[in-house]
């Protein structure tokens, strides 16, 4: 019939995609790239060397195994919206339920290192002469009018390919950093401050340790659990990739998180290294003692703020589609909304860094809450509610409703820890993605 071919023409036009398979990963590493990478030296000096590799491995392929479930959900409906595979699968409430979700995760998960981060309090190394920077406010507001907000502007996800490349591209001069410095700092560190030299006489202090457990270990596993993060970016790029199919786009999400994996793994094998036992939760920190003017670090530190800020307007481009998807359902395409909802969210982020003291601590219970949901228990809901073909006792399902309580385990976890940390004014749990 008419009303079906006019249909299916509008599906098909929906979907055709013009981004290719390279800037497709790179979109999506620089989705998954976050600051947790600053913390996972300080995860192996508390799990060891063997049991890191054997977590972050298995972390990985678990990530890569949710992607599936995810495309395989959307391919049986032929739905490429995480929106609308939760209405699909529990109906409005299940939309609600997932751009709430993509929503809360992309602005305090993701945003968190960027719009509170103690890189920025670093930069005025470069340019002392700006001292109205040092609060690091001016700073946040100009990159995002100028930098920021220019980018989330763009009515397509792979334009973003060429800045997702050079945030990649900063982030490889960090891991060339880190594995020069691993050379060029000794062991014993004579140039500590006062309070860590009392450390060097410590039995074992510059012996790397395989296996370790202590009362921190525990605290990595979410932290690993959550480096892998990229779920709410997965079905936009599936849209406009050109030629798509459900196998190229889980070849984009294999060589993304394979090259993200390599990338983590060097980087805290040679943070390990180079300070064993006096790692520190947050990497550039720890070389900071060593030499607090190093140029070396304060161009990491440069790099890596820029790294970061290139990766905000890749995972705004979740949140405007989860808001068009719950007030503009049957919207088509407008510029004036489409350039509203950027300003908007970019004016709820500033103003929440600026005057919300305690932002990390709201940041730190929204990750914990909302990357479980995204990586774990939605994609293994949706497969069991969307793919029919299958009896609920199938060993897929079966997989699938594991898959499931594993995230309500990771999500415990996480606010345990959390939790913890308030109590004891401690702040063991840092370093999130």
């Amino acid at each position: 019939p008419l009303a079906c071919r006019q249909a299916s023409f509008r599906v098909k036009f929906l979907f055709e995609g013009k981004t290719s398979f390279g800037m497709s990963v790179f979109n999506l590493s620089n989705a998954i790239m976050g600051s947790g990478i600053l913390g996972l030296s300080y995860a192996m000096a508390n799990t060891g060397i063997i049991l890191f590799l054997v977590l972050l491995t298995s972390i990985a392929v678990l990530s890569l195994y949710s992607v599936h479930l995810l495309l395989r959900s959307a391919g049986v409906v032929g739905i490429r919206a995480y929106e609308q595979l939760g209405k699909r699968a529990f109906g409005h409430p299940g939309k609600i339920l997932a751009a709430v979700v993509i929503t809360m995760h992309n602005i305090g998960g993701k945003l968190e290192f960027w719009v509170s981060s103690n890189l920025i309090s670093k930069l005025p190394l470069f340019c002392i002469f700006f001292e109205w920077f040092l609060n690091g406010n001016y700073l946040i507001i100009i990159v995002s009018v100028f930098i920021i907000l220019p980018l989330a502007l763009m009515r397509q996800l792979g334009y973003l390919g060429y800045t997702s490349g050079f945030s990649l591209t900063c982030m490889v001069f960090f891991l060339i950093s880190v594995i020069y410095k691993k050379f060029n700092i000794p062991c014993p560190f004579d140039g500590f401050t006062n309070h860590t030299a009392e450390n060097i006489s410590i039995d074992g202090e510059c012996e790397a340790k395989y296996f370790t457990i202590n009362q921190q270990t525990a605290y990595t596993v979410p932290i690993l659990a959550f480096a892998f993060v990229c779920h709410p970016e997965v079905l936009p790029i599936y849209t406009e990739l050109r030629n798509p199919t459900k196998r190229r786009m889980q070849a984009i999400a294999n060589v993304s998180i394979l090259g993200m994996f390599v990338m983590y793994l060097l980087t805290a094998i040679f943070g390990y290294l180079t300070f064993y036992l006096n790692t520190e939760a947050e990497l550039l920190h720890t070389y900071s003692k060593v030499d607090p003017l190093d140029t070396l670090i304060l161009c990491v530190r440069l790099a890596v703020l820029v790294a970061v800020t290139l990766t905000v307007p890749v995972v705004l481009f979740p949140i405007r589609r989860a808001l068009l998807q719950l007030l503009f359902p049957d919207k088509p395409f407008h510029w004036l909304r489409h350039i509203s909802i950027a300003l908007c969210l970019l004016f709820i982020a500033n103003l929440l860094v600026i005057f919300v003291p305690n932002i990390r601590d709201i940041f730190g219970i929204i990750g914990a809450t909302s990357a479980p949901s995204l990586i774990f228990i939605l994609p293994g809901l949706f497969y069991i509610r969307i793919v029919s073909t299958e009896p609920m006792k199938s060993r897929p399902k079966i997989q699938a409703a594991c898959f499931t309580a594993l995230g309500f385990i990771f999500m415990s976890m996480s606010l345990t820890f959390i939790t913890l940390d308030w109590v004891y004014g401690e702040n063991r749990s840092g370093g999130g993605h």
